[in-house]
């Protein structure tokens, strides 16, 4: 009987080790795979800051070149630049990032496209301007940066789905619970945004 006993107690030893174990490394692998899709996820989000800057780095240059222009009106350059100011302003950090600042994020970036937008319309009115071979260059450029800008948001949602999708699912979220990972908040698509820029005609 004692050796059954003792058996008994050292079976059910090997077993919770056997369970332990097991339990480790799922853990550690999760944890892991948890830490590369976040990592990926704050990748996609720098990808999306630099190309945001580039747009912002244009504006001084669409200054300079517009100002050169003494009738154009000087109200709607201001609201680009008072526009600028604010969206570079607003900082994000990835690793913390919520819902509350993804939205004033794309508030703040809407903002700026829609005072670019209503100043390229003015400009249709100055054919000079229009004509000048450093807004020819703005309109290149910045054409070209919009179209960055809404291929790497939609890497940055996927990115963001892959890791949500992983966290959220049984029994990932009992893991992701327990080491604090949260989820990551998503960019809303505007209206029109699947759209290439149409502020400029021929």
């Amino acid at each position: 009987m004692r050796n059954r006993g003792c058996m008994s107690a050292g079976t059910i030893g090997i077993a919770l080790l056997v369970i332990g174990a097991i339990l480790f490394f799922w853990g550690k692998n999760g944890y892991n795979n948890f830490v590369g899709k976040e990592q990926t996820v704050n990748t996609k989000w720098s990808n999306v800051e630099t190309v945001y800057q580039k747009r912002a780095n244009l504006i001084p240059n669409l200054e300079r070149t517009v100002k050169s222009y003494s009738k154009f009106e000087q109200e709607t350059l201001t609201k680009v630049i008072e526009a600028r100011s604010k969206a570079t302003s607003v900082n994000i950090d990835p690793t913390n990032m919520t819902e509350a600042d993804m939205a004033k994020f794309q508030a703040a970036q809407g903002e700026l496209s829609g005072a670019l937008s209503r100043l390229m319309a003015v400009v249709e009115q100055y054919p000079n301007l229009k004509a000048d071979q450093q807004y020819i260059n703005f309109q290149r450029e910045y054409t070209a940066i919009e179209n960055s800008i809404r291929a790497e948001t939609v890497n940055y949602n996927e990115a963001a789905q892959d890791y949500n999708t992983t966290i959220k699912t049984f029994p990932n979220n009992i893991l992701a619970n327990f080491t604090n990972f949260k989820e990551k908040p998503y960019f809303k698509a505007a209206a029109g945004a699947e759209k290439a820029p149409e502020v400029f005609t021929n």
